[in-house]
């Protein structure tokens, strides 16, 4: 009987526990609904990135994120059973630590901190998110980040994986990370895209297209609790979460601090009046998938916008090892090709080099102005500029007109030169006289 008993009460327990979290299919929360923070980005005296030009008149990334972060809160409103707050809802100051204390003083179960990206060359594109260093908050973030990076993905945005940074102390570099972790509440870093870079600019570039970010991000974060709402019809509950280990870090999101090991370049065919180039490119990096790739036509002082690496699962830590490349080198240069493997955290390897013996020219009739790549299966159009000499510009309508003036004047002063020693010698000679 008594085994009966204990048995009646572990499952009761169990039920118990199953209960008392409402979002029993998705993430864990404290209380019997969840608190969810979102913090935009920046505000006040910090800016944010200021280089988001495709936007009319410009606009600062604190703007952005207060806009995809005021549409982000609406939405999630809309569903049943959750509390959001905003760390802030106007163009205010907050340290990174008065972020995390608000979050702390309302009991939040999570924290979004919402961005916008932009590299120092803008040459990088796509999506990421920033999690913990540490379990379980690093997994709790890999399962958002895996379904907000796949939602995104379906938009056209590049997935470039969720991430973690340490710090020279071993802790996170990021201090709403490291805020809200001191205070036992998991924060995610957002980065929707890149505003730098042609092939992001268009998810970004109208307060259209910000909300619509935001709304993407808040039925993610429905997904990630296991949210339903009558009012949205939409029914989140049986979402299913990416497995990982709650006692480990995600290996995955761990930090590469190592270029891919291997970049090697083969060279298959060229042909020097249809001007093209085909070659293999194989490429290796045990740490990190292969995210972007890059070329140069003149031994590798400068290279092509980058591109993304075909077959890169960043949330699996998967990438074609091989890429398959036809170049269409522009006419009249000898081409001096090298590529560049790019993994995840943006660290590079380049290729060996190859050097054609000949000069690429193409008939008159048909000299070809792209370059044209083909990664496996997939062709892209892409476009390779060279600089312009300064020999062609050398005798330029506005280089003439230059001359021109410049002889102009350099005669006119002549000329009064010329008028001074004149009237000095004439003037020398009635001195003499007297």
């Amino acid at each position: 009987m008594k085994k009966y008993v204990v048995a009646a009460i572990g499952f009761l327990l169990l039920w118990m526990v199953s209960v008392n979290t409402s979002c029993a299919a998705g993430a864990p929360v404290k209380g019997e609904q969840p608190v969810i923070v979102i913090d935009p980005g920046h505000g006040g005296e910090n800016l944010g990135t200021e280089a988001n030009v495709s936007f009319p008149g410009g606009i600062q990334e604190k703007e952005m994120d207060l806009i995809t972060a005021k549409a982000m809160y609406e939405e999630l409103q809309a569903f049943d059973g959750v509390t959001v707050y905003l760390t802030r809802d106007s163009d205010q100051d907050l340290t990174l630590k008065e972020r995390a204390e608000f979050a702390a003083g309302v009991d939040a179960d999570y924290l979004f901190s919402i961005h916008y990206n932009a590299s120092e060359d803008h040459d990088q594109f796509g999506a990421e998110v920033w999690v913990p260093l540490h379990a379980p908050f690093n997994g709790y973030g890999y399962q958002f980040g895996s379904i907000l990076l796949r939602d995104l993905e379906e938009m056209g945005i590049l997935n470039c994986g969720v991430k973690t940074r340490q710090n020279d102390k071993g802790k996170d570099y990021y201090g709403i990370i490291r805020e809200s972790y001191a205070r036992e509440i998991p924060a995610f870093i957002i980065e929707h895209c890149h505003v730098d870079e042609r092939r992001d600019t268009s998810y970004c570039d109208s307060v259209e297209d910000m909300e619509l970010l935001g709304r993407k991000d808040a039925h993610s974060v429905a997904k990630f609790l296991g949210l339903k709402s009558e009012k949205l019809g939409v029914d989140y509950s049986s979402h299913a979460l990416a497995e990982v280990d709650s006692g480990n870090t995600v290996p995955i999101t761990i930090q590469d601090t190592t270029p891919p090991s291997l970049c090697l370049l083969e060279i298959l065919k060229t042909d020097e009046e249809a001007c093209t180039i085909s070659a293999h490119l194989l490429a290796q990096d045990q740490e990190s998938p292969l995210l972007y790739y890059a070329y140069s036509l003149d031994g590798g002082l400068t290279f092509s916008e980058r591109y993304a690496w075909p077959g890169t699962d960043c949330l699996s830590g998967t990438a074609d090892g091989v890429l398959e490349v036809e170049l269409t080198i522009p006419s009249g240069i000898q081409p001096h090709v090298v590529f560049r493997a790019i993994n995840m955290y943006g660290l590079w390897t380049d290729s060996n080099d190859y050097l054609s013996e000949v000069v690429f020219q193409a008939p008159a009739s048909s000299e070809p102005d792209e370059v044209r790549e083909s990664a496996v299966e997939t062709m892209k159009e892409i476009k390779y500029d060279l600089p312009q000499t300064k020999e062609e510009n050398l005798l330029s309508p506005g280089h003439m007109m230059g001359i021109v003036i410049l002889s102009v004047v350099l005669i006119a002063l002549l000329f009064g030169i010329s008028c001074v020693i004149t009237v000095m010698k004439n003037h020398h000679r009635q001195g003499r006289n007297r």
